[in-house]
């Protein structure tokens, strides 16, 4: 069989993939959060992973791949989208989820296998913060519950950053609730204009870390082959995933895979710069 050698972020060099079980091989990319038109740095990961995603069913079979996608339906930029707008926030996520699905479409990618919502899976984020809470990795505060980063020995593996260094130079967001700056927000609560949802800590919503790690365990199992994304999520978005998946008695990805940005004179393409183009 064709051997594939795939850049793994986590040890910072090249390596023959071997998938846990190759009539299964599974991958999971972090997809988009909908509430906008996708640019065309949107554009790059899906290109990048539709491209793989075709590789592995070519030499492990169409039906051997597993490939998830995940939708962001549940964030504060929505919230705002909403408020601004006055339209609901199910319109909006409805909408420029088609929007992203048709655009995608037309650049030739196929979907993935599963393109899971989030708002979804408010369960099995909610046990797996429960688990984190039992084992005192987590704790709440002011009906905020948070991770406790520091109980974590490889925080800063992925990135290759020490806890201490990123303190130093970070954008941490220092908060009352905190035990620690580094601590990052598992679940929040929400007022009467935000959606939310019952939890053992009061009505609330995710933050968005966790909510890759319970779709991927639950869509993939608690080990699988390949998670991707773009090189911006490697920290914190992915240092997190792994610190919350990996106490919570998960072996999660086995290969972390990290585009480049897509770039405009120099700098990074965003919605927040406004120096976008979108695919459409």
């Amino acid at each position: 069989m064709t051997e594939i050698t795939l850049y793994n972020t986590a040890i910072r060099a090249k390596e023959v993939l071997k998938p846990l079980d190759a009539t299964n091989v599974r991958m999971y990319v972090c997809g988009p959060t909908v509430y906008d038109r996708a640019h065309i740095g949107n554009a790059r990961p899906v290109i990048i992973f539709d491209v793989l995603f075709r590789l592995l069913r070519h030499v492990y079979g169409e039906n051997a791949v597993t490939y998830v996608r995940n939708f962001t339906d549940v964030d504060d930029k929505i919230n705002a989208r909403a408020a601004e707008s006055g339209r609901s926030i199910g319109d909006i996520t409805a909408e420029t989820t088609q929007w992203f699905l048709d655009d995608m479409g037309a650049v030739g990618a196929l979907e993935p296998t599963q393109m899971p919502r989030a708002t979804a899976y408010i369960p099995q984020m909610v046990a797996m913060i429960e688990t984190l809470v039992a084992d005192g990795f987590a704790y709440e505060k002011e009906g905020h519950v948070l991770f406790r980063v520091r109980k974590y020995e490889d925080y800063g593996k992925l990135s290759g950053r020490s806890v201490d260094d990123m303190i130093a130079g970070a954008r941490v967001e220092v908060a009352p609730y905190k035990e620690d700056p580094m601590d990052f927000v598992m679940w929040k609560p929400s007022d009467a204009a935000t959606p939310g949802w019952d939890s053992p800590w009061g009505r609330g919503r995710p933050g968005w870390h966790i909510e890759c790690s319970a779709m991927a365990e639950d869509l993939l199992g608690s080990e699988f082959d390949i998670h991707g994304g773009g090189n911006d999520l490697t920290f914190p978005h992915h240092e997190n995933e792994i610190a919350q998946s990996k106490c919570a008695g998960h072996g999660f990805a086995n290969i972390w895979m990290h585009n480049e940005m897509l770039q405009v004179e120099g700098k990074k393409m965003s919605k927040s710069l406004g120096n976008f183009f979108t695919v459409r």
